[in-house]
């Protein structure tokens, strides 16, 4: 088929493009002719709260990337919408993370339509977003009326889409991520990032955002049980809010945490990933609410166990008791559980759970769905 990705990629960095070039890639390898609609302007800067949208890795190879969307401009809307209705394609992917890019996707994709032959398949991270604001269900109530079906990755997002509208919508977990190559020893990890191999590390990864956590399992750290265990803490992750990182640096402070907790607060690029994950024995995830997380299936690619909160759709992917522990939303549940991560043999056939639960999360599976919503 012929089949146009609208979104997120390259030169543009983070999950989302990590996520739309993969996709993209295993198209290809299925043998469909694919093409990336990406943004030209994604935010303005002063809507964008990290340090840089741009990326320094070269472009994926193989890709054809056209940079043209204008997330604020409606003429340019006018302009890649007759591209694409000029195309004809048979299928449009495009993924929805939040209501501001509702106008330019809804407009987009109304005119890219307007040939009678062009299907619209939504993948959908969250309908409804995580830090709310004024007009949110309108813009994406205009975005929805341009979508044939929808696949989301959790139960808890699936719920939600069936809220705004009958259209079909199907679930099927995240995919692995396996973008970021092999992981390397401990020793070789831990040399990079200039820590002590012989320590027992856990890892926060991503960007650091209010609803992620990290505030938690700081006072998780200041438990005294952990102080004893020996264990420290991984935090690699741009923050996204000055006010919460004064916070966090706070309670890093205020309990004496600076020796046991090692922070990497600029961007990670892709190239880097995998030093943080192998000097890692655990990937704890101490969100306060949550759909799905990218996070979860990179912790699979490097087989690693992990901790959850038990929110949102994270207890779906991440069995209790078989590749990690769940925890209840609050620090002291998540001090218990990384705890328990460390007893002597507290998950018998802890790898090979990890790698049976790992072989769940394709991509040839999440297509087939996808293209089982596009066209039943």
């Amino acid at each position: 088929m012929k089949i146009a990705l609208l979104g997120t990629a390259h030169p543009l960095r983070g999950g989302l493009a990590a996520f739309n070039e993969r996709l993209a890639y295993e198209l290809q390898g299925q043998g469909h002719e694919v093409v990336i609609y990406s943004f030209s302007l994604q935010y303005p800067s002063f809507l964008f709260p990290g340090s840089t949208q741009y990326t320094d890795s070269p472009a994926p190879e193989g890709l054809k990337i056209k940079t043209v969307v204008n997330s604020v401009n409606p003429l340019n809307w006018l302009s890649v919408g007759r591209q694409m209705n000029k195309e004809k394609y048979d299928l449009i992917i495009v993924k929805y993370w939040m209501p501001f890019m509702g106008p330019a996707f809804g407009s987009i994709l109304r005119l890219a339509k307007g040939n009678k032959h062009t299907r619209v398949v939504c993948v959908v991270d969250n309908i409804i977003p995580h830090e709310k604001r004024p007009g949110d269900t309108q813009l994406t109530n205009y975005f929805i009326k341009a979508v044939d079906a929808f696949v989301t990755m959790s139960r808890d997002v699936l719920k939600d889409v069936k809220t705004f509208t009958p259209k079909p919508a199907f679930i099927t977990p995240h995919p692995v991520y396996d973008i970021f190559k092999e992981a390397v020893a401990k020793q070789e990890a831990c040399n990079k990032l200039k820590l002590a191999p012989e320590k027992n590390y856990i890892l926060f990864f991503g960007f650091i955002r209010a609803y992620k956590g990290l505030d938690w399992l700081l006072e998780a750290m200041a438990d005294e049980r952990i102080r004893k265990a020996g264990i420290e803490l991984i935090a690699a992750g741009e923050y996204y809010d000055k006010a919460i990182e004064a916070a966090n640096n706070k309670i890093i402070t205020d309990n004496g945490l600076q020796d046991t907790v090692h922070l990497f607060t600029d961007f990670i690029p892709d190239s880097e990933v995998r030093y943080f994950f192998s000097a890692a024995s655990l990937v704890v995830q101490p969100y306060k609410h949550a759909t799905q997380s990218g996070i979860t299936q990179i912790a699979y690619h490097f087989e690693k166990p992990m901790v959850v909160t038990n929110v949102g759709g994270l207890a779906e992917v991440v069995p209790d008791g078989k590749v990690g522990f769940l925890a209840e939303p609050d620090p002291t549940s998540i001090a218990d559980a990384i705890l328990r991560f460390f007893e002597p043999g507290s998950i018998p056939a802890l790898h090979e759970n990890i790698l049976e639960e790992k072989k769940k999360y394709t991509w040839g599976t999440f297509v087939k769905v996808m293209m089982d919503a596009a066209f039943g």
